[in-house]
């Protein structure tokens, strides 16, 4: 076994674990403080903030998660929603909330959940940017006394997710602790420039390294940024992959330096505020989601609310709540929600272009229970992978990631073992459907039913017979063309 060293020749000479690239499909769980009041406004995505409301997009934003902040403008609509249901107490009230909903709290229950669903590994929060800890640590945060947990979310969670063959991970808020730094944030400048200092980078990494030691997590999910420099953050990831050999981290680690001292002052945020209204102003199509920079060393890219147009040669996951926002939000209705179908199509797009799904579920907060619609969508992703799972798990992007059919089915690939998997994505009314440049195909079946199909050439167009269907169909193509 290697012995890793904090050098990024050392570090980027590490291949992937193969776990995670053959897995494809993982649970995010945003739960916490925040699922008490579980109140954003329905802004629409959060692009659509920062194009519609720069100057306030943070305190606006449809992430119920961000509650704390937002609850600190008192122009905003969380701030009004709190005056009028909470009679403007603390949000640190909101820990006596969750523990008495905690009490209906079954970790099988879940884990039960996202195995059903066909997910490989679980990744939970186990502190967002409100600092509050899921488990009961050990680093005293200096600020709030006992801020976090005496139930041990994160072990038992983990426990019930392993018993049951699934990897487990776990989130962790570095770049934002609100508890260290309770300064209101409304643009995007003054929040990437609010990561605190002082004390909170040695607090960060300490609880990190609690967090690896006592629950051993398969994955390190860091958010926004980390508070040190770059010798501090790769002295972590030896740590962490010398005690966690088949370990992975995604690339929301970007280190301290000058820039970042740069973006406490005022100066320099006003100069950035000014170049991304400009940008977004000239270019609204481009804004989409979240693609976080490529950093140093990464295992994982993680778009968040978008994804690549293209095959990728690095690994990487997109991550999504089912409806815009991470946290629960109590006015989310039905329409709200991402339906069944959409999310399976991106499931299948992702992984065609050698990424990973991670979907979010929101519990509530009162009664720690997964809501319906989240539960229904997770079954049904769950049914579909036990019919054609083959053509998901432990696959490869083949030599392109996707086409359209002569009829204008829209289709995606992968392949794995000399077969090539076809999905068709679209419903077919036409009773056949026609490929290009898929050349020297012997067999064709459709997979979850291992029918047969009757198919021809002509010239180098591979028209196949099928019949009338709903999407979305797999069609198993062997052998696999070579070009």
């Amino acid at each position: 076994m290697s012995e890793w060293l904090s050098t990024l020749d050392s570090l980027n000479s590490r291949a992937l674990p193969d776990w995670y690239n053959e897995a494809k499909f993982g649970i995010f769980i945003h739960w916490g403080l925040f699922s008490i009041p579980a109140f954003a406004p329905k802004t629409g995505k959060i692009s659509e903030v920062f194009i519609n409301q720069y100057d306030t997009a943070i305190t606006r934003t449809p992430y119920c998660e961000w509650y704390e902040n937002a609850i600190r403008d008192s122009n905003s609509p969380s701030a009004a929603f709190h005056q009028s249901n909470y009679s403007g107490a603390p949000y640190t009230a909101f820990k006596e909330d969750f523990n008495a909903g905690l009490k209906q709290w079954d970790p099988d229950t879940w884990a039960d959940l996202f195995f059903k669903a066909g997910a490989k590994y679980v990744v939970l929060v186990s502190k967002h940017h409100d600092g509050y800890c899921l488990w009961p640590s050990n680093i005293n945060n200096p600020n709030r006394k006992n801020w976090f947990s005496e139930r041990d979310i994160v072990g038992e969670l983990a426990a019930a997710v392993r018993k049951r063959g699934m990897r487990f991970g776990l989130y962790y808020s570095g770049g934002i602790d609100w508890s260290f730094n309770p300064e209101l944030v409304k643009t995007f400048a003054q929040f990437v420039g609010s990561v605190p200092a002082g004390d909170y980078p040695k607090y960060a990494k300490d609880q990190l390294l609690e967090l690896i030691h006592k629950y051993q997590p398969d994955i390190l999910w860091n958010d926004i940024s980390w508070p040190d420099n770059q010798h501090e953050l790769l002295d972590l990831f030896a740590q962490y992959y010398n005690h966690i050999p088949e370990g992975v981290v995604n690339d929301r680690w970007r280190h301290q330096n000058l820039l970042s001292g740069l973006m406490r002052t005022k100066t320099a945020r006003r100069l950035l505020d000014w170049v991304a209204k400009r940008y977004i102003r000239r270019n609204p199509d481009k804004v989409e989601g979240v693609v976080p920079q490529e950093i140093p060393h990464s295992d994982f890219r993680t778009p968040e609310y978008t994804s690549f147009e293209d095959i990728q040669v690095k690994k990487w996951e997109t991550t999504k709540g089912m409806s815009h926002s991470f946290g629960f939000n109590r006015n989310d209705l039905e329409e709200d929600y991402e339906t069944p179908l959409a999310l399976l199509t991106g499931l299948i797009d992702s992984v065609s272009k050698n990424g990973n799904l991670l979907l979010n579920v929101g519990p509530r907060g009162d009664d720690a229970q997964i809501p319906e619609p989240q539960v229904s969508r997770l079954l049904f992703l769950g049914d579909w992978l036990r019919k054609n799972g083959e053509a998901i798990y432990a696959t490869q992007p083949w030599t392109r990631a996707e086409d359209t059919s002569l009829e204008g089915c829209p289709v995606r690939f992968t392949c794995r073992n000399n077969k090539l998997y076809v999905f068709l994505l679209d419903q077919n009314d036409e009773g056949f459907i026609s490929l290009e440049n898929i050349p020297g195909i012997t067999k064709i079946h459709v997979l979850n039913t291992q029918t047969n199909l009757q198919f021809t050439y002509h010239n180098d167009t591979l028209q196949i017979e099928i019949d009338r269907m709903k999407a979305i169909r797999v069609l198993v193509l062997e052998p696999l063309p070579r070009y």
